[in-house]
Formats: C-alpha cells, sequence, structure tokens
C-alpha cells in the first residue's frame, strides 16, 4: 500500500480503483465422444431434482446415465463414463486373457467348452440358438 505525506502530517492513502467480482471460469458442457472421437458431440443434462445425469453423443448414439447429486457438474457426469468404460475395457482385456466370459451381464453365457452335453446319443450336434433339432429317425 502507498502512502503519502500530507503537508499537516496525516497520511493520505493512495486512491486505488474498487475490484470487481472475480471471475470464474466456465466448465464445459460439450465433450469428445470416448467411441467415435467427435469433438462437442457429447452433451449432458443434469435433472437434479430426480437425481440423474445423461449424456449422449449426437453422432454414434452413445448414451450413459448415472446418480448425481446437487453439486456435480456436466463434467463430474462425462469423468464417471469415462471411468465406467475403462473399467469394462479393462473387464474384457483380462476375459481374453483368462480365456473366460463374464457371466454379470444379461444375455451372457458360458463358452461352449465349459457347456455339459446332454445328449449321449450324438455329442456332437450343433445347438445353437435358433436351431431345432430334429429327433425323428427316418
Amino acid at each position: 500500500m502507498l502512502t503519502t505525506r500530507c503537508p499537516q502530517g496525516k497520511r493520505k492513502k493512495s486512491s486505488r480503483k474498487p475490484q470487481g467480482p472475480k471471475k470464474r471460469e466456465v466448465l464445459a458442457k460439450e465433450f469428445t465422444c470416448l467411441f467415435c472421437n467427435h469433438e462437442k458431440s457429447v452433451h449432458v443434462k443434469l435433472d437434479k431434482k430426480s437425481g440423474v445425469g445423461e449424456l449422449s453423443c449426437a453422432v454414434c448414439g452413445q448414451q450413459f446415465q448415472c446418480g448425481i447429486h446437487t453439486l456435480m457438474e456436466p463434467i463430474d457426469v462425462y469423468s464417471e463414463w469415462v471411468d465406467a468404460a475403462d473399467a469394462v475395457a479393462k473387464e474384457a482385456a483380462t476375459d481374453r486373457a483368462t480365456g473366460s466370459a463374464s457371466l454379470t451381464r444379461p444375455g451372457a453365457r458360458a463358452p461352449i467348452a465349459s457347456r455339459e452335453i446332454e445328449d449321449e446319443e450324438d455329442e456332437r450336434r450343433y445347438e445353437g440358438e435358433g436351431i431345432v433339432a430334429d429327433d425323428d429317425d427316418y
């Protein structure tokens, strides 16, 4: 603080301009898609009343939802999406390395080698989805 002397011995404060409020840096609301790599194609919507954050890509149609609280911002939902995508990729990599499939996903089936064949007459019978075995003898 600069001071100057007045002729009568009092100190005079130097004049300063009043400072305005500090400007906050605006956080992004549009992001790059992890799957199609288009910039600013991922839009985030926050519904704080119901506690849901929705994310969707305008180009490839990828969607993601997660639970939010009142202090969360769009970048937090995007970060959750990145973490979830990394976790799925990591799980897939470990499944490929060990040669086993994850049975936690809906519709996932065990590998064919680990399934038991119930028909003892013909062990080489194909049992794919949509294929009906013909049990009639001609």
